[in-house]
């Protein structure tokens, strides 16, 4: 083997090895960017439930104790959803469910809703919609205060017959030039109080994991 021989084997062997130890850099990079993606999106969705549901009342593993609910009419959902439980000392605390409400003013409002084992809301969130700007998107949290007023509230409180804005006779408030918006999630929210009055034990069976 010549001199220029030699220096292009040592060339080669040495992009070889630089191939190798890339490669198996980006791959480790890869897989434990991967793991650190899915325990954000772990934690970003256990601090969503725990805006609905307190963290001191429950003391099972909330993200571990789900069902999949297939579509169901009564929730306005059309694929499976995921239910989440949470207990304390194994006896029901409350669950949080998707519920769509079809009929908002430009389109689908996507909530999470949370109701406590004796029907009682422990909140509701609008987690996706299209409403709009400065008007229909007061339903967001962080624009107003109108959403959080659902807490505590339930079939009785107010009475059935009163789950209706103002303008339709009910007691809840719309807002000034936009009824539509806060109907279509009042109508969601108490679809979603009658599905659970219906299938309260059904949703608390315990699965096996």
């Amino acid at each position: 083997m010549n001199q220029v021989q030699s220096h292009i084997l040592k060339v080669s062997l040495m992009l070889a090895v630089f191939a190798i130890v890339a490669t198996s850099l980006v791959s480790f990079t890869e897989i434990n960017t991967r793991e650190q993606i899915k325990e954000n999106e772990r934690q970003a969705l256990l601090a969503a439930l725990n805006e609905l549901v307190d963290a001191d009342s429950y003391d099972n593993d909330i993200l571990a104790d789900t069902i999949l609910l297939p579509a169901v009419t009564e929730l306005g959902t059309t694929e499976a959803i995921q239910i989440y439980r949470a207990r304390k000392g194994e006896k029901p605390v409350a669950t949080v469910l998707t519920s769509i409400a079809p009929d908002g003013y430009s389109g689908k409002i996507k909530l999470l809703v949370c109701i406590n084992y004796d029907g009682s809301l422990g909140g509701v969130r609008v987690i996706q919609h299209k409403e709009t700007p400065g008007l229909g998107d007061k339903i967001e949290a962080k624009k107003t205060d109108w959403i959080l007023a659902f807490k505590g509230l339930s079939l009785q409180n107010p009475s059935e017959s009163k789950w209706k804005v103002k303008k339709d006779g009910g007691e809840f408030d719309q807002f000034t030039g936009a009824t539509i918006t806060p109907r279509a999630i009042v109508t969601a929210v108490k679809k979603a109080l009658l599905y659970f009055e219906k299938h309260r034990d059904e949703l608390f069976e315990v699965t096996e994991q």
